[in-house]
């Protein structure tokens, strides 16, 4: 509740609680002035008694009684005994004198607050009754014409008093069914943020898990293959007599482990490859096939097919992983003695194609990654994937093998 409705409360539990005091002082200083009205001192004792009894009504009911019934709360069965009982009052005093009407009119203004249900209609014709007898000239009517004013009167007090008491009650039932839609609303806003809570606590899981597949993808990517260059090159050093030899394998090694140390250090904060830190995508996969070919031995070429585009950083960087996955596994598994990379640009895709003589393999009875291997075929789809790209293997045992990765071409200023 806002400010606003809390002090429109406050008034009416005001006015509900004086107002029938304010009437009834009224009426006690027109019944003074018009003291001509009464028959004899027996009126006034009988005025004075019931003014008093009013007096007393008032105070116990919104004096003494805690569990008063107020706006906005339901009717009582108190409510209603009290209500029947300030009318017996209010009209006995108004048949005694017509200007008590005024006290009797304290009916009106809480009827739907006291009285249930249809008994509320009720309430508001007795109410009626006793207003529209004094409008008419005092109770009892005695002749024709006041009974017809009393009519007359009757049917427009209450009347009156039944459009008023429709309205409210209309009111009444929007206020509720605002008050339900505001409950159900908050009700869906409470769902709604423990759902929210709880894609926040997914979406942070799910990104925890995909930083840790990337992170593992580019140990494998840098470290792993970086190792095994190093462990290489250390062999041919501890299997060659030859000291200069041996001293250009170390060289080699030293380098190896230098590139790894700094691609590890880009992998942890996500940053570029070292390859692409100055070149393009194009040079440094010259780069990456020449040193590849230099290493292992194999005769390696590269080729670049189309218009040439500066590429998004991350479409380089994927390529570039699944074009060293691609080397690395044709260094360990392929026994070739050729292999070709081109890189074709297609207006709207760029494709990766890595072809070699080697060995080959059923790509349908590979074996699922274990704990010690490479992220193979899998890891490089799942890169390929990754930007909305593809990944096909073409290959059989002694017929080589024809990677082809395919990715949508974003610029690097999209």
């Amino acid at each position: 509740m806002n400010a606003s409705d809390a002090r429109i409360d406050r008034y009416w539990e005001r006015l509900h609680v004086w107002g029938p005091y304010g009437l009834l002082g009224t009426s006690v200083v027109l019944a003074v002035v018009s003291a001509g009205i009464m028959d004899g001192p027996d009126d006034w004792y009988l005025v004075g008694a019931l003014v008093v009894a009013a007096i007393v009504l008032q105070t116990w009911w919104h004096g003494t009684r805690h569990r008063r019934v107020r706006r906005g709360r339901s009717p009582s069965r108190a409510g209603t005994a009290y209500y029947a009982v300030r009318w017996a009052i209010a009209f006995v005093l108004t048949w005694l004198n017509p200007f008590f009407a005024f006290y009797a009119a304290t009916g009106y203004m809480d009827a739907d607050e006291l009285i249930p249900g249809l008994w509320r209609r009720l309430g508001l014709f007795a109410s009626a009754v006793t207003v529209a007898g004094a409008q008419a000239g005092g109770l009892m009517p005695d002749s024709t014409a006041q009974w017809l004013g009393f009519a007359a009167l009757l049917a427009a007090n209450y009347g009156l008093q039944s459009v008023v008491a429709h309205i409210t009650e209309q009111e009444e039932q929007r206020s509720r069914e605002r008050t339900s839609t505001i409950e159900a609303l908050q009700q869906a806003l409470d769902e709604n943020a423990a759902l929210h809570a709880q894609l926040l606590v997914q979406a942070r899981e799910a990104g925890v898990a995909d930083e840790r597949r990337r992170l593992a993808a580019e140990i494998h990517d840098t470290l792993a293959q970086g190792l095994t260059g190093i462990i290489a090159q250390l062999q041919v050093v501890a299997n060659t007599p030859d000291e200069c030899q041996a001293r250009e394998h170390v060289h080699r090694a030293m380098d190896l482990a230098r590139h790894s140390l700094g691609e590890a250090r880009r992998s942890v904060h996500n940053l570029a490859p070292v390859a692409l830190e100055h070149d393009g995508l194009p040079q440094a996969l010259k780069n990456t096939v020449a040193d590849w070919g230099e290493r292992t031995g194999i005769r390696a070429e590269f080729t670049v097919a189309g218009t040439t585009e500066q590429l998004h950083d991350e479409v380089s960087a994927t390529l570039l992983r699944i074009a060293q996955e691609a080397l690395s596994n044709a260094s360990r598994h392929a026994r070739a003695g050729r292999l070709g990379l081109t890189l074709t640009f297609l207006g709207d895709e760029v494709i990766l194609d890595i072809r070699d003589d080697g060995v080959g393999f059923d790509p349908l009875a590979v074996a699922p990654r274990s704990r010690t291997g490479g992220f193979g075929l899998d890891g490089m789809r799942a890169r390929a994937e990754r930007i909305a790209g593809s990944l096909t293997v073409e290959s059989e045992p002694g017929h080589g093998t024809a990677l082809s990765a395919r990715v949508p071409l974003v610029r690097h200023d999209q």
